[in-house]
Parts: structure tokens; sequence; C-alpha cells
């Protein structure tokens, strides 16, 4: 089943990325959230407390530096604290990281970042649990460079989407709470209804 991401920076249009994604049961996926590739490996967790749980993440700091590091670095100014996973679609994906969704305007969310791109260091595949940065589309962005804070969570398998998008961590606990975000009620955009929050991200050392 083909589906859309959508997300905007502060000054452009739409990004779309078209995946496939196919529901597993629920012993599949939990096998497939401890499988990762050889070089997708890091030595920092980040925990995401949301309204619905917590979530913590192992950031690839080898095979994508860059990201980790940025990732970090908006933790630990805070940066994401009070933002909404603002894009929901089953099967697919969950994406938040947008400033703009702290608005009660929701016209706004998905459009807003930090104001700079990351250059791309793609290389990991997409995989149930994996995360990637959401960029701008290859239209305006031949180099591929990632928007600068907006991530999203895959909820399966996306081979449609290796090799264009940076993929920067994984989730190792918590995945059981992305899919209840997951099955959320959305809006026409695929806003959550109610407020899905980031209530604060913290980096413990691994």
């Amino acid at each position: 089943m083909h589906r859309f991401i959508i997300m905007f920076t502060l000054t452009t249009a739409l990004l779309i990325i078209v995946a496939c994604g196919q529901q597993r049961n629920g012993d599949e996926m939990q096998t497939e959230q401890t499988e990762t590739n050889d070089f997708a490996t890091g030595d920092s967790l980040v925990v995401i407390e949301t309204t619905m749980g917590a979530i913590k993440i192992e950031l690839f700091t080898e095979s994508a530096p860059k990201h980790a590091e940025n990732f970090k670095k908006l933790t630990r100014e805070g940066f994401y604290n009070g933002t909404t996973f603002h894009r929901v679609i089953p099967g697919f994906v969950v994406q938040g990281g947008d400033p703009n969704s702290r608005s009660q305007d929701r016209s706004l969310h998905g459009r807003g970042g930090p104001g700079y791109t990351i250059p791309a260091e793609i290389g990991i595949d997409h995989k149930r649990s994996y995360i990637a940065a959401a960029r701008l589309g290859d239209q305006v962005n031949p180099e591929r460079e990632s928007s600068g804070s907006q991530f999203y969570i895959c909820l399966d398998n996306l081979p449609s989407l290796d090799g264009a998008y940076t993929v920067f961590g994984r989730v190792v606990e918590g995945m059981e709470v992305v899919d209840r975000i997951a099955q959320v009620p959305t809006d026409m955009n695929d806003n959550p209804v109610e407020r899905v929050e980031m209530i604060q991200i913290t980096i413990e050392p691994k």
C-alpha cells in the first residue's frame, strides 16, 4: 500500500515520500526490532518521554555521526520538548520533531525546523523500529540533505525508502509505545486529533 509522508521546512513546499508498508503480526515485529545492519552501531541512548509512554533510542554514532550529534545537540538544548508527533500513518511511519507543532494552529505543523540542513549519511536500510531524518524532495534537494530536526520512526520494513534518506538510530525499548501512537485517530492531514507530545528528551550513556 503506497502512502506518503509530507513535511515542510520554514521556507518550502512539500516533501513527499512514497513507500510501501505491509502489516505484520506482533511476534514478527518484535523479532525485526532486534535486527540491525552490521555497521549500524552507536554509543548513545536517548529517551523520549511522551504522553503515551517512554521510547528509548540508540543513535548510530558510527554510521551517521553528523545526524547523531545533531540529535544530541537539539536534545541538550531542549529543542524537542513540547513538540508532537504531528504525522501518523499506520503501517508506515510516525513523524515528529517540528517546533511549530507546539502551536495550536495545526496548519503550521510540519513546516518548521532549526533553519539548517545536515549532509546526507545514507547507508542503513529502513527496518521496523529504525529512525530516519525527513528532508525535501530530490527536485529541490539533489544532495538529499536532511532537514535539521524532523524525524520519523518506521512502523514496518520500508525498502522503497532505502538509499534515499538517512537512517540514524533505532528504537531499543518502547516500540509498543510507538505502535500505540500509530493507532491514534488522525485528521485528513494525518495529524493526531489529540496531541501526542514529546514531554522531554534526555541523553543516557550506553
